[in-house]
């Protein structure tokens, strides 16, 4: 990364049907990870009527924690150990997968029956070299745990690390931050100091970052000295991450994230032959392993 801002430019957009539309941010040529991010997606908004609603069925981890935060809707988490927890706005979903968990992600039984809006960002933060085989833990966060920042004309919540002063109490396991800040127009905003790598992405309104403009559904990134602060044009929602350089390349295939590729292929193995442990109330389906 350069140590100017930059936009990213090849981010993909999927359709997943019902008119779900996510947006594949990370990783990219331009930026294949911001400090431990390895991987942003950007879900919705969408709306899914009576009796409609998301299925993720259950899919195996390793090498990274995953992190849901949601603008809108709600989503109903369960995993090998045992976990249930509807995440709904302002709350935490982190599952540290280590060297392997199993999860599914569908809508809830009530917002299915009557219709949900959905819209959110998932992303996969590696973990150092070091922690990469520990074991899962999921955790859940609500809204009032988390960290709120303000200032002129400035409002945010701390989902994960450190930023401004302030620590989340989710559990991280590198130098990192990620949050969420509504700025109204003509606001200013620095990025939090103490992170090598950042990066900014819009989910409504508009920024600069220097002399960068940033559109609504853009994301830039900046590594290097400090950046230039940004600048709402108007009303604008934004999600600032970033952190530490990872410890090494990463190699990601699927839903695993690992330093060797022998670590991805036994994992497809350990997949492809039931070694991954079930989901507890949710074992009669699954994703299987891609071609």
């Amino acid at each position: 990364m350069e140590s100017r801002p930059q936009l990213i430019a090849d981010a993909r957009e999927h359709d997943l049907g019902d008119g779900f539309v996510v947006r594949r941010m990370l990783p990219v040529l331009q930026a294949r990870h911001v400090g431990p991010f390895v991987f942003f997606d950007h879900m919705g908004p969408a709306s899914f009527p009576a009796g409609k609603g998301m299925d993720v069925r259950p899919h195996p981890h390793i090498g990274l924690a995953t992190v849901t935060w949601l603008f809108d809707g709600a989503i109903r988490h369960r995993d090998s150990l045992g976990s249930l927890a509807d995440i709904r706005p302002g709350e935490v979903n982190w599952m540290t997968s280590g060297r392997g968990i199993t999860h599914s992600e569908r809508t809830p039984p009530d917002e299915r029956a009557a219709g949900q809006k959905l819209h959110g960002i998932q992303v996969w933060v590696a973990l150092p070299q070091a922690d990469a085989e520990v074991s899962p833990e999921f955790h859940h966060h609500d809204r009032e745990a988390l960290p709120r920042i303000s200032g002129p004309g400035v409002e945010g919540v701390l989902i994960a690390g450190n930023a401004y002063g302030q620590r989340s109490p989710v559990k991280v396991f590198a130098p990192m931050f990620m949050l969420e800040a509504s700025l109204q127009a003509g606001a200013e905003l620095a990025l939090p100091a103490g992170h090598a790598e950042r990066g900014v992405h819009v989910i409504e309104g508009s920024v600069s970052w220097g002399e960068l403009k940033i559109a609504k559904h853009q994301m830039a990134v900046q590594a290097g000295d400090q950046p230039p602060p940004l600048r709402a044009s108007e009303p604008s929602r934004l999600i600032l991450f970033g952190g530490a350089p990872l410890d090494g390349e990463r190699h990601l295939w699927w839903n695993f994230v690992a330093s060797t590729r022998e670590r991805i292929e036994q994992a497809k193995a350990d997949w492809s032959e039931g070694r991954f442990p079930t989901v507890p109330g949710d074992e009669d389906e699954f994703i299987p392993l891609p071609a």
